[in-house]
């Protein structure tokens, strides 16, 4: 049979899809009749064609990891759980997991676009004011200065010149922006991109503390979802390494289970290669020894997330007042530059 290809979801749709199946197969539904319910439940043309797909290739096959690989509109961690939890027959809780660990994933990528977005705004918002001070206000002084029979010099003579470029080559300068613009797209939605923009932001202090809360925060909700799966901790530690987009994090988790296969304990491999920060790396060990690593991990994950809205949430009232400091500084100068000097020739007339 040919496999169709869907549109990859995202993991708002993705969290809410295994809640829903999650739901279905506690109460006792199989999983063909569970995407049955949900077909004639469905509003929406896309969702019913992939539903539909699923329910055929479910039908044929009887596995439901089969259904979900047909669409190829899950990713490869989620098809990876769902065959586990088939194998183990604790699906319905391989579910449940998968809904609380794309609802966190969900959670991270909103706190980074929110974190993002307003200063995004606020810079726009900057430049506009700025660049319509210059290409058209500063015009208006000049001729101001000409019909007094003086000249714009220093500052704001650099000021005229810049806004008179701008004017003059606009089809470049609207150029260089959509390539800029392309080449943004580019670094956040391809994998290759995201490392680099990683690789280049880990050189400060402040962007690599929050990359590595990030990286904590998808490592503890996956070894959560794994290690209530029943895999082993060798198993959980390889499947979840692969998760994290952070190179260096990474590099940790391979070291990890290098040590790992020495024989090592896992909550003493993850406190030996600082994993988890102080007090997260105590309470992965003492889970380790009470036999409930998997809650532990899941509180960790909360933990990070809240550390992670709160690092945001900083950063976004830090900037907020910074940025408008910055634009009446800007506009100020400007003002000032022209305002002094004709002040000076009005006086003396």
């Amino acid at each position: 049979m040919a496999q169709q290809t869907f549109t990859p979801l995202s993991n708002m749709e993705i969290s809410a899809f295994c809640s829903q199946m999650a739901m279905i197969l506690q109460s006792g539904i199989s999983s063909v009749e569970g995407v049955t319910l949900m077909l004639e439940e469905s509003k929406s043309p896309d969702e019913q064609e992939l539903l539909t797909n699923m329910q055929k290739t479910l039908f044929e096959t009887g596995s439901f990891y089969e259904a979900l690989v047909s669409t190829g509109s899950f990713p490869d961690y989620m098809l990876q759980m769902v065959n586990i939890g088939e194998q183990t027959g604790k699906l319905d809780d391989v579910m449940k997991s998968l809904s609380e660990h794309y609802d966190r994933e969900a959670a991270i990528a909103q706190s980074v676009k929110n974190a993002v977005t307003y200063p995004l705004i606020m810079i726009c918002m900057m430049l506009l004011v700025i660049v319509v001070l210059i290409t058209k206000v500063m015009p208006i002084f000049n001729q101001v200065f000409r019909q007094l029979g003086s000249e714009m010099t220093g500052f704001s003579k650099a000021i005229l010149n810049l806004g008179t470029a701008l004017n003059r080559y606009s089809v470049i300068f609207i150029a260089a922006l959509v390539i800029l613009i392309i080449f943004v797209i580019l670094i956040t939605r391809t994998k290759s991109g995201r490392a680099a923009f990683g690789r280049f932001t880990g050189r400060f202090a402040w962007t690599r503390s929050v990359s590595e809360k990030m990286a904590a925060c998808r490592f503890a909700s996956g070894m959560a979802l794994t290690l209530s799966s029943g895999m082993t901790q060798s198993e959980c530690l390889e499947l979840t390494s692969k998760l994290t987009d952070n190179e260096n994090f990474r590099q940790k988790l391979e070291q990890c289970q290098i040590k790992m296969q020495e024989g090592e304990d896992l909550s003493q491999v993850l406190l030996e290669m600082e994993v988890f920060s102080g007090i997260y790396a105590r309470m992965a060990s003492i889970g380790s020894k009470a036999g409930v690593l998997d809650e532990v991990m899941s509180d960790i994950a909360g933990r990070y997330q809240e550390e992670i809205d709160q690092r945001f949430t900083n950063i976004i009232a830090t900037l907020e007042p910074t940025l408008v400091i910055i634009l009446s500084l800007i506009v100020g100068m400007i003002l000032l530059s022209v305002m002094l000097p004709l002040m000076g020739i009005m006086s003396s007339i």
